[in-house]
This record gives structure tokens, C-alpha cells and sequence, in this order.
């Protein structure tokens, strides 16, 4: 066991019978939604991998212990700080953990973390990525990297719209990491069903899913594996009106000067605020909808 890890009993009792759990991320906490929605969204996730069969395992950073399964006093105490919140991709556990503070982990160091536990199915809202303009900034997400070497199947709604789709894919590509629509051929782009670009193989069950996932790991192969799950028909956003308005949000975070992992929080607010939080909506039904499949995968999984 590693010394600053630190696993829930009801988290290691699952790990130890060989029960499905799914690990959550907790930026979207701390940096995805405003308080309490934040909170209120996080347990209902909980809920909602609970009600498909698998435990719950929220992943956060606190007072400098890796925290494998938070209680709700913690979820509650990342929603009310919310910002103050150390925002935690994998360069910055080092010092995180020595400072001994609260930190909110990203798609890569909650990746990092749940692989540390033996958790092997995680589930978020959509991955980072190549950033638009990519080509001059150099920003590009560190999530790609932990999904080149680490062993987990991270399940969300395709990468994020405000991102290069096109050049995330091939960043994907070139790392070796496979991108399985659930459903669809079609590469669902957060909130909307369809970004016009292809998926690796189209997969139509959680049992599909998770034989493919035991075969990887069977093989050798040691990067993780995407599973894109389209946002539900009913919430998915009309895809020129979304884009307009992340197009807005991108103008003004180049004349503000922002940049780095303070991007992706701040576009995400802005386009909120755009659309008159119809995004936050879609947002939240679509993490919903994302820990139900990431459930029902862990737990054909765990019969395997």
C-alpha cells in the first residue's frame, strides 16, 4: 500500500471481494459547477453508481492524503471552496501531498490514482485535449499522456467541444490509446451527440465493452482506453448554436491573456453564462449518463 494513499473501508472491502467500483473525478467539483449544484450533482452521481451496482469511489486529494472514496463532509468541503481548491493534474501531486493541503484532481491525476488503488473504471464529464490554436500555445492536456500509460478505462461524453477534436484524435492515435463509441461510429462531442469525426470501433453493450477492455490488459498493452458515451437525445445542445458560443468564450480568454489550467474552467463558465446555463444542464445529465454506462461496465467486469 502506498503511504499516501488512502482508500475508504467500503471502497477496499469492494476492491478485495473483486466488486465493481467506479472512480469519480473531483475538479468538477471544485471547478466545474458553481455551489451547491456542484455537491448536489456529486452525490447524485454517487447515487446513480450505486443504483447500477458498483461502489462509488470519489478520488480527491485531502490534507495531502490520495483519497479513494471521499465521504460526503469532503465532497461538500471541495463544493463550498470551490475555486480555492487546487486544481491537480499528475505534475502536481508531489506538491499537493507534501504541503498536506486539499486538491482536486483532474482526468490524469485521478487516472493515476485510481490505478495506485486497482480501480479500473472511471467515469467524468469528457477528457482534455488539444486546445484550439494548439499549434502556436502548445496547449495540450496532460490527460493524454495518462491515457497513453495508464491502465484505466475512463468512460465520458468524447472530448470536451472547446476543444481541437480533429488533432485530439490524433494525439490519441499516436499514443496507442483506443476510442470505442458506445453506440455510435460517430465521436459524440460533449454536448452534442456527433463531432463528425470517427471513433476507433463501435461497441454496442457494457459486456462488449468490458471484454475488450479484460483483453487489453490480458495482452499486455498497459494505456488506458476511451469510451465515448453520447450525451441523451434529449439534452444534446444544437451543435452551431454551442459552437458560436464557444467561439465567443475563446476570443475573450485570448484578450485576457489566459491560458494554462486556468482555461478550461474559465470557457466552461463563460459558455454557461452564454447559454443561459442550458450547458451546465447538459452538463450534468451528462456525467449522469456517463457513471450508468462506466456501472454497468464495472460491474461485467468484475464477473470476468
Amino acid at each position: 500500500m502506498n503511504k499516501f494513499l488512502q482508500i475508504s473501508p467500503e471502497v477496499k472491502k469492494a476492491l478485495k471481494e473483486n466488486r465493481p467500483v467506479v472512480a469519480l473525478e473531483s475538479t468538477i467539483i471544485s471547478h466545474g459547477m458553481p455551489y451547491p449544484q456542484n455537491v448536489e450533482t456529486a452525490l447524485k452521481v454517487e447515487s446513480i453508481v450505486r443504483e447500477h451496482g458498483a461502489i462509488p469511489a470519489t478520488i480527491a486529494i485531502i490534507n495531502g492524503k490520495l483519497t479513494v472514496g471521499c465521504t460526503k463532509e469532503e465532497i461538500d468541503l471541495l463544493g463550498r471552496e470551490g475555486l480555492k481548491v487546487t486544481k491537480v493534474s499528475r505534475r502536481d501531486l508531489p506538491f499537493i501531498v507534501a504541503k498536506g493541503i486539499n486538491g482536486a484532481t483532474t482526468v490524469a491525476a485521478t487516472m493515476y490514482i485510481a490505478a495506485l488503488a486497482g480501480v479500473k473504471v472511471f467515469a467524468t464529464g469528457g477528457i482534455g485535449g488539444v486546445h484550439r490554436g494548439a499549434a502556436t500555445t502548445m496547449d495540450i492536456s496532460a490527460d493524454l499522456d495518462e491515457l497513453a500509460q495508464t491502465n484505466v478505462m475512463v468512460v465520458c461524453a468524447g472530448a470536451k467541444s472547446i476543444l481541437d477534436i480533429g488533432l485530439t484524435l490524433e494525439c490519441l492515435e499516436t499514443r496507442g490509446v483506443a476510442v470505442v463509441g458506445y453506440g455510435t461510429e460517430d465521436l459524440p462531442a460533449f454536448y452534442t451527440r456527433k463531432s463528425g469525426f470517427k471513433v476507433d470501433y463501435r461497441l454496442d453493450t457494457a459486456k462488449e465493452i468490458a471484454l475488450a477492455y479484460k483483453c487489453k490488459v490480458d495482452l499486455g498493452l498497459k494505456s488506458g482506453m476511451l469510451v465515448a458515451n453520447p450525451i441523451p437525445e434529449q439534452y444534446s445542445m444544437d451543435a452551431d448554436y454551442i459552437n458560436s458560443n464557444i467561439d465567443a468564450a475563446l476570443k475573450e480568454c485570448e484578450t485576457l491573456g489566459i491560458h494554462g489550467k486556468a482555461t478550461t474552467p474559465y470557457l466552461l463558465d463563460k459558455v454557461q453564462k452564454l447559454t443561459g446555463g442550458q450547458s451546465l444542464d447538459a452538463n450534468i445529465q451528462l456525467v449522469f449518463n456517463n457513471a450508468k454506462l462506466a456501472s454497468e461496465i464495472a460491474v461485467e467486469l468484475s464477473k470476468m
